[in-house]
């Protein structure tokens, strides 16, 4: 008789040590907390979908007992300031207090996706309610919670401008205008980071990005090119953060505290194409995650952590081991990578179609809040827990031994699973 999620939790649980100068554990958990308006106008709201604003501390505490002390999590703008200038905090209190009552350590998204229906998104004024919403935010963390603090102002804006503003996927419904969009976004990000280092100095801000590599299809190089500049504009946002890119916005280096990267099956794809013409794990022209790493820590030379990975089905604990033996390759090369979020930790409805997807470690729950876990994934999690520990514990040569001999995840499930998803709505 197989062990049940008590048992895998139980052994997890004594595995998480602090192995990060960041977060109190390696491997966290990520709450998904879109707020768009999706193609048909109508309001996401999956903290609500999930009943996490219920059971947040049942949920914190469920995370505990896996050895995932850290969370992704959001709040709501467009339920908090439903009139300008005017806070409404009861949609965000719940798991404010439930995170301090229970020692979990949250790194907030301040803005994931959606904003008051009041507010035009392309004005000055937008930014500046932002700000101050941040600022507010900021003031309501410290006056509730003891800390660490852990904001990311604007999630995944690459991916924001790319879904709303150049096809239409989302609010704004813009097209051929995700550069104004990311400038924008850019620009909240950098005015919310002010105010949040005003009320608490010593907050460490999160920015987010999809990681992604685009190839040109084998029987066209000449989009090579193209395929490029395609890969290397995931970058422009964190060059604008930066000011590398676009000074006049305001950007500096110290806005790059630290990087949360997104990484999925499908952020690899052929160009032309997208999401229908994913490279398959087994391709020859798919990159491996460690050399990913690799490239944006020498880019940067800033602390790094997956900010969110997962994929759906039967395949969740073949991925999770594939990133977690990539995680360790990538740190034996000196990538000072911090964590591995997985992301989202609950299933959820899909964003377009509102269908069960099986992407989480728990499921709905019912109507006490209990959660059922999905107990392949769980044993990956625990054996992933163990050998991280290994690793962290180990001296440099048993570091070397033990990356040799990791045994690859079966590929061709992998395989499979990309050929499923792009061929569904995966989100």
């Amino acid at each position: 008789m197989e062990a049940g999620p008590k048992v895998f939790a139980a052994r997890c649980r004594p595995l998480c040590i602090v192995n990060t100068s960041l977060f109190p554990s390696f491997f966290q958990g990520g709450f998904e907390s879109s707020t768009h308006r999706r193609a048909d106008g109508a309001r996401l709201d999956l903290i609500a979908s999930t009943r996490h604003d219920e059971f947040a501390a049942k949920d914190y505490r469920r995370l505990q007992e896996f050895g995932l002390d850290t969370a992704r999590d959001g709040i709501r703008w467009h339920l908090i300031e439903q009139k300008p200038g005017y806070y409404d905090w009861s949609s965000a209190l719940p798991q404010i207090r439930a995170a301090q009552m229970t020692g979990q350590t949250v790194i907030w998204d301040v803005l994931h996706y959606g904003w008051p229906d009041f507010l035009d998104v392309w004005s000055p004024q937008w930014v500046d309610h932002f700000a101050q919403f941040a600022r507010a935010f900021a003031q309501l963390l410290r006056d509730e919670s003891d800390g660490p603090y852990f904001f990311a102002p604007v999630n995944e804006p690459s991916f924001f401008a790319f879904a709303a503003a150049s096809h239409g996927f989302f609010a704004p419904y813009a097209r051929d205008r995700g550069w104004d969009f990311k400038q924008q976004l850019v620009r909240a990000t950098l005015a919310a980071s002010d105010q949040i280092w005003d009320v608490l100095p010593s907050a460490r801000l999160i920015q987010t990005d999809p990681l992604v590599h685009v190839e040109a299809r084998p029987e066209r190089p000449e989009d090579r090119d193209l395929a490029g500049r395609i890969t290397h504009a995931q970058f422009e946002c964190l060059d604008m953060i930066s000011g590398r890119l676009c000074p006049e916005l305001g950007g500096a280096e110290r806005y790059l505290d630290v990087l949360g990267v997104n990484f999925y099956v499908h952020n690899q794809w052929f160009h032309p194409g997208g999401h229908d013409t994913m490279i398959p794990p087994s391709h020859p022209s798919h990159r491996p995650l460690r050399s990913l790493l690799e490239w944006v820590w020498q880019r940067y030379n800033r602390p790094i952590f997956i900010a969110e990975t997962g994929i759906e089905a039967e395949a969740r604990p073949q991925w999770l081991a594939t990133v977690g033996a990539e995680a360790r390759a990538a740190l034996l090369a000196g990538v000072p990578l911090e964590g591995v979020c997985l992301y989202p930790i609950c299933n959820h409805p899909g964003w377009d179609n509102d269908r069960h997807c099986h992407n989480g470690l728990f499921d709905y729950p019912d109507e006490h809040g209990e959660r059922e876990v999905y107990e392949p994934l769980a044993r990956e999690l625990c054996r992933q827990t163990e050998l991280t520990h290994r690793f962290f514990a180990a001296s440099q040569y048993e570091r070397e031994e033990m990356v040799a001999r990791e045994n690859p995840a079966n590929i061709h499930e992998l395989d499979h699973a990309a050929r499923e998803m792009a061929g569904s709505a995966v989100i």
